[in-house]
């Protein structure tokens, strides 16, 4: 008998608004083998339609962990990627669900990766897609391209499980080259962006009326560099340096 296959990826559901759909997701998870589950702000949780849809899940939605904000659910995570069912205005990393399942696997060994899914019907905002290093997309027909929920999450877990390690049809996976840090946390990511566009603003870099773009594009080129925790503290450092609000003296 084949062993059961652990995959300690973690899924976030953002705002989810049936409790049915949480429940569902969770069955997805479970038959895959995935079991970290965590709700951003649910609008109706636990939920007895949530446990019905579970259908033996039950224990995925009693270790579900729930929070108030997308940072929380991932200040830990070295690697973020977001479910999208469509493509945005600003060209943002995406790939598909198997390419998508090997490079969670690879970025597992820096610390803990998630997959990220909006809201049924709204899907994830610009400020979600800003705190992930790529998007997902899954490839559907064009008259009728959204998936219900559960069918994504049960998409992405599939793709994981065929790229386990430990699993037949997995490929080689890619050796991460050597580091001398480790990856920056998305916390860390996030507290480094807010540094970087409190100068930008204090020097009169970023205009105030236009912010948006420039943020975006400024958060796709330091996801692509992958920075671990020295360079952060590098980047931050210079920040700090070349502050126009610095008291004199030195840094604050």
């Amino acid at each position: 008998m084949q062993e059961p296959l652990e995959i300690p990826i973690r899924i976030v559901l953002t705002e989810t608004s049936h409790p049915g759909n949480i429940g569902a997701s969770a069955r997805a998870m479970k038959t895959m083998g995935v079991s970290e589950l965590v709700l951003v702000a649910p609008k109706e949780f636990p939920s007895a339609a949530a446990t019905a849809r579970a259908a033996g899940a039950d224990d995925l939605l009693a270790a579900a962990r729930t929070v108030t904000t997308l940072a929380e659910a991932i200040s830990d995570c070295a690697y973020v990627v977001g479910a999208s069912a469509r493509l945005r205005s600003l060209q943002w990393p995406t790939t598909e669900p198997r390419t998508c399942a090997q490079r969670l696997w690879e970025h597992l060994p820096a610390g803990p990766v998630a997959v990220v899914f909006g809201p049924e019907h709204s899907g994830l905002t610009n400020d979600d897609l800003a705190r992930c290093h790529e998007l997902v997309h899954i490839p559907a027909n064009p008259a009728y391209s959204s998936l219900n929920l559960a069918m994504a999450v049960q998409v992405i877990c599939y793709e994981l499980r065929m790229a386990h390690p430990g699993s037949l049809a997995a490929g080689t996976a890619a050796v991460d080259e050597d580091r001398e840090a480790p990856l920056a946390t998305a916390d860390e990511l996030e507290a480094f962006h807010v540094h970087l566009e409190q100068v930008m603003f204090r020097s009169g870099f970023l205009n105030p009326d236009q912010p948006r773009q420039l943020k975006l594009r400024l958060r796709r080129l330091f996801n692509r560099a992958r920075l671990d925790q020295t360079e952060i503290n590098i980047l931050r450092g210079i920040l700090a340096a070349v502050d126009p609000d610095k008291p004199a003296g030195g840094r604050r």
